[in-house]
């Protein structure tokens, strides 16, 4: 039970630390001044919006997200969220190849070698279908986890470990609501596929509490850091440089192979989640469905990796916030149109 507990865990934490998140540009997008109320709305949110989804995967056995989709919105809607969610999938994964040529530039290595180097990679996880997806989240997200967190701590111990919380000056909380909304729809996706390997309820409390706890604690120790050098953010595309500018090169080389790591994780549970869904249609070899989607997604990465955070999250965010809002309604008020697929 703890085993898979933990492993649905990672597999959620690894959905969401992509290269929006582990670079600091997603945080910084929502979150920054006035925030710590609104990171602590979005751990509760997360995590009851993660027990009600794992709870619904785990009674219908699923393996794709739409009948979860019904279930929660009703069959109209969960034809509208059914695209919505295939293009989140879809444009969250151009970013996270677009975050690897990013990341990479740091080196002088062209942008596209490091795009085309990164989705030859994510095609590597699925030559054993789906089942290496889950294998190597459950190896990479500690690692990535214990890096992350290992980074930020020493940047607050320069500081002095510099908190600050002022309970009159908490404007930002709306921004949980927003920020919960963008992440639940990966949620739903790849957590649905997995229904099927759910086999006890305790997996789904061991996920939901790991997986709130990490993404709440984590959220609120970057954003702190982040706040420290909230004048400089603008002139980055990848913020977290930024912290490690006046270290030694070893830790920029740390963050290089922490931000990869990052947007492979994010960039295979995007892939992962597609051909779940698209199974039905897409035929052949998985690894080879990868291929294909990953190459049509190549040429979209030239809008740059900024500038599709910063149009795309926000909506998405906005969008979403009907499906938030049935997630966390479910346990107290099914919706009328899916009592017909109970």
């Amino acid at each position: 039970m703890w085993a898979n507990g933990l492993k649905w865990m990672f597999l959620i934490v690894g959905t969401l630390i992509g290269a929006g998140y582990a670079s600091g540009r997603e945080l910084w997008q929502f979150f920054g001044a006035e925030s710590n109320v609104a990171i602590l709305l979005f751990t509760g949110l997360f995590t009851v919006s993660c027990f009600v989804i794992l709870n619904l995967a785990y009674k219908q056995k699923s393996t794709q997200y739409v009948p979860l989709l019904t279930t929660l919105v009703g069959p109209k809607l969960a034809r509208f969220y059914d695209w919505i969610i295939l293009s989140y999938l879809f444009s969250t994964t151009t970013i996270m190849l677009a975050g690897a040529g990013a990341t990479l530039e740091v080196y002088n290595i062209p942008f596209w070698l490091g795009m085309v180097g990164t989705a030859a990679f994510v095609v590597l996880l699925f030559l054993r279908d789906t089942k290496g997806m889950t294998t190597i989240n459950a190896f990479l997200i500690p690692i990535l986890i214990l890096s992350l967190v290992s980074i930020l701590l020493v940047f607050q111990s320069s500081l002095g470990f510099s908190f600050s919380f002022d309970v009159s000056h908490q404007s930002n909380w709306p921004s949980a609501i927003t920020f919960t909304a963008l992440n639940i729809l990966p949620i739903v996706a790849v957590v649905s596929a997995i229904g099927n390997q759910i086999s006890h309820r305790g997996e789904i409390w061991i996920a939901t509490i790991g997986s709130g706890l990490l993404m709440g604690s984590i959220s609120y120790l970057y954003n702190e850091s982040l706040l420290q050098i909230a004048n400089e953010i603008m002139f980055y595309e990848i913020p977290l440089f930024v912290i490690l500018k006046q270290y030694p090169s070893v830790m920029v080389v740390a963050m290089s192979v922490l931000l990869w790591l990052a947007i492979y994780t994010t960039a295979g549970a995007g892939i992962f989640g597609l051909i779940s869904r698209l199974r039905g249609v897409l035929k052949g070899e998985t690894w080879l469905v990868a291929m294909l989607l990953l190459a049509i997604m190549a040429p979209l990465t030239t809008f740059g990796f900024s500038s599709m955070i910063a149009v795309l999250y926000p909506l998405y965010g906005a969008v979403n916030l009907y499906l938030l809002v049935a997630i966390i309604l479910y346990p107290f008020f099914r919706h009328p149109m899916s009592k017909k697929t109970l």
